[in-house]
């Protein structure tokens, strides 16, 4: 195998590693992955993964979990790359935000620890959340990677979803302050709301919430005032570049479009007239400031987004009545 082609992908069954393990393996690298109990002759359905192209000979499953974080030593042994994306999501509040985030970190760092050991990895690319730079109790119109959420105010105001901020927050801080005492080459990218086709065989999370007025689904986490989307297939593309890139450097915001609520539903009212759009009103969170999210970081390294809004909604329709879910 050439240098430098062995990574490892955490969290393989999730929505942004699934693509991002198909699109590396198209592009001629041996990939590592974890997935949480899985053994040999489960009956947990990976067929998408282990039937994408190329992965019968490159592509290489381990069971790994969040609540032992010694787990992930064996895929990263001997990577030239390691992609975190792995990350717990309970939005049910199952759990604490204090455990979520303790276990979140504690597995970061472990993984971290690994890739130090390993003395192979050259580079780590963790995956992190636009909710790590957006929510703070100040007028900003323009959001760049020097914001950080303010923790606080995400616990006072209790946003859907708190618990996750929270933790990615504290989590992405964790793994910078690492990496820079310990000497590793990690980047972070930052991406917004992320939408378009997927390869498992159920909804992420994401994309039902971005077709919460074509499904009507008001249980869905809501839109924001202006809601910054990007197209799965460019966050993988850009956690790939970022980590060709020699230059690259801390964090990336990735985010492609932004639209306010009304304009959106406007766009799909007229883009899809075959669905019943609701009022844009009851799908918005009034406790979410007006933001704008920069990504002239990212687009000075000379990348480049390939794909608009329409591209998003139509491959996110047809890959669900693909898979029978619309």
């Amino acid at each position: 195998m050439e240098e430098g082609r062995v990574v490892c992908v955490t969290g393989g069954t999730g929505f942004v590693a699934s693509w991002l393990i198909m699109k590396l393996l198209q592009l001629g690298y041996s990939v590592n992955t974890t997935i949480r109990s899985y053994t040999a002759g489960s009956k947990k359905d990976i067929s998408y993964l282990t039937n994408l192209p190329g992965a019968s000979d490159r592509l290489h499953i381990f069971n790994a979990d969040f609540n032992n974080p010694d787990s992930f030593d064996a895929a990263i042994a001997g990577c030239n790359g390691v992609f975190h994306v792995a990350h717990p999501i309970d939005f049910e509040n199952k759990e604490t935000e204090e455990t979520i985030s303790n276990k979140s970190v504690k597995t970061m760092l472990g993984i971290l620890k690994a890739c130090v050991k390993s003395k192979t990895v050259k580079r780590v690319v963790y995956t992190s959340s636009a909710s790590t730079v957006m929510f703070k109790n100040e007028e900003i119109d323009v959001v760049s990677e020097s914001s950080w959420s303010d923790v606080e105010y995400i616990r006072n105001v209790n946003f859907f979803g708190s618990s996750y901020y929270i933790s990615k927050t504290i989590t992405e801080k964790a793994a910078l302050e690492f990496a820079e005492k310990n000497s590793l080459d990690l980047v972070t990218v930052i991406p917004t709301w992320i939408h378009g086709p997927f390869v498992g065989s159920t909804c992420p999370g994401s994309v039902s919430s971005s077709l919460s007025m074509i499904i009507g689904s008001k249980k869905q986490i809501r839109y924001y005032p202006n809601t910054p989307f990007v197209h799965i297939d460019d966050v993988a593309s850009a956690h790939i570049f970022l980590f060709e890139y020699p230059e690259a450097k801390g964090r990336y915001i990735c985010s492609a479009v932004e639209i306010t609520t009304d304009k959106l539903k406007e766009f799909l009212s007229k883009r899809y007239p075959e669905f019943q759009i609701p009022s844009a009103d009851p799908l918005t969170d009034p406790a979410v400031k007006f933001v704008s999210l920069s990504s002239k970081k990212l687009l000075d390294t000379g990348f480049k987004y390939k794909y608009g809004l329409e591209e998003m909604f139509d491959g996110a329709i047809e890959c669900c009545k693909e898979k029978g879910l619309l």
